[in-house]
Formats: C-alpha cells, structure tokens, sequence
C-alpha cells in the first residue's frame, strides 16, 4: 500500500489514536483525509474533511459510503471500551461493545469494500488489542469484543483478496489515550504506535504486533492457560 497521493478515511478520528492516524497520514502525502466522529464539529485538525459517522448506525455509515467514494485507505479505528464483564455485567453495555468493536467495522468493511475495489483494491486496517487474545476480569466485554474483530480481520483479508484489497491488523497493548485515562499503568505514546502501524501497512504487513505486550500475549495463545492466568 503506497500512502503517498492515497485517499483515507478513519472512524473514530477526533481525538486519540484517530487523531494521530488523521495527522501522520497528511505527513506522509495522502492527498485526502476523511476524518471522522459521531460529531464532526469535535476534529480540530486543519487540513482534513469532518465527516459525521457513527459507526453503529446503517444510515450514518451508508451517508459517509456516499461522501467518500474516492477512498483507498480505511482505517477502522473508532471503539469503546465499558470495563463490563460477562457473567454479571450488563448486557445492554455488552452489546455496546459488540456493536462499536465488531459490528462497527464490519459494517464499514461492507460498505467500502466495492468503493476501495472501484478504486484499485486499497486497503483496510483495522485496531485491535491485546485483548483479542488475553481476557482481562474487569474487561471481558472488551475482549470479547476485540477477539471477534481479530477474527474479523483474518476472515475479510481471505474474502477481499480476491480484489486485490490489503487488510492489515495493529494489535496494542495499553495505550495513552482518553479510553486509558482511568488505568494507572505503563502506556505507549499513540504516536509510536500509529507510526509502526502506517509502516507495516506500508511494508505489506498483514498484522502489526504494536508493542512487547502484544508479541507476548501471541506467543502465550500456545501456553497452557493454567499458566496465562495463574490458575495454578
């Protein structure tokens, strides 16, 4: 995926990880960058086009589809995270996290998918966490949720190929961003990770491992879980 002269579009782009995708994409020359949020007077940052998108609203998403027909590049980034867990937490925030973190990008996937083969196949990068491979108590909703957009990812890449679509996952561990604010524990810069990110899709990397944490938590999916989590 050559980014110079590309034309992007981030969800979930005013503040965060979003912003930092929004700001490194026009360092790199991408000619157009939709940016955007549920509400588009929130993205402060010159040189891009607000967009009003909610990822969890078919209409939203089929109005920011009919905007953004030049797009070569979308970037599923928009997410929340309700620090429920599954057992006794609410079902209502469960399937909050469901609809942002899985459903969310699958339905900008279906929708952009015939936009980025009209324009040459592009590409699609989608954040994940660490969490799609390590549950957390206190936030099993979220990995619940990230798990499945791991999935996601994997299962798209196997059905745009044929379009010559590149879909590339970033996994992070905790970051420092707004959803991180609360969690007194080490973070990475956004920064860092939004580079390495743009780098491997550059490269033709299918996933970017964004920190140590993440390579960790891949190698552990082979280790016996008794272990992972200390249950013995």
């Amino acid at each position: 995926m050559d980014l110079e002269g590309s034309t992007a579009l981030i969800t979930g782009a005013n503040r965060g990880l979003g912003r930092h995708f929004a700001q490194q994409l026009l360092q790199r020359g991408v000619s157009k960058v939709y940016a955007s949020a549920r509400v588009p007077g929130a993205i402060d940052l010159p040189g891009v086009h607000a967009v009003r998108l909610d990822v969890t609203d078919p209409m939203s998403v089929a109005e920011a589809a009919a905007v953004a027909t030049d797009v070569t590049l979308l970037v599923n980034n928009a997410g929340i995270s309700t620090g429920t867990n599954l057992v006794t937490g609410d079902l209502a925030l469960i399937r909050q996290e469901l609809d942002t973190n899985f459903y969310g990008p699958l339905a900008m996937i279906r929708a952009f998918a015939p936009i980025l083969a009209a324009n040459g196949g592009g590409a699609v990068l989608n954040v994940l966490s660490r969490l799609a491979w390590l549950s957390f108590d206190g936030a099993n909703a979220y990995a619940v949720s990230k798990a499945a957009a791991w999935s996601l990812t994997n299962g798209v890449r196997l059905e745009l190929a044929k379009q010559r679509t590149q879909v590339t996952g970033v996994v992070l561990s905790a970051t420092d961003t707004d959803m991180m604010a609360g969690w007194d524990i080490p973070k990475n810069d956004p920064a860092v990770v939004v580079r390495a990110a743009l780098d491997g899709l550059e490269a033709g990397a299918l996933e970017v491992l964004g920190d140590q944490d993440s390579i960790d938590a891949k190698v552990a999916l082979s280790a016996d879980p008794a272990k992972v989590y200390a249950l013995t």
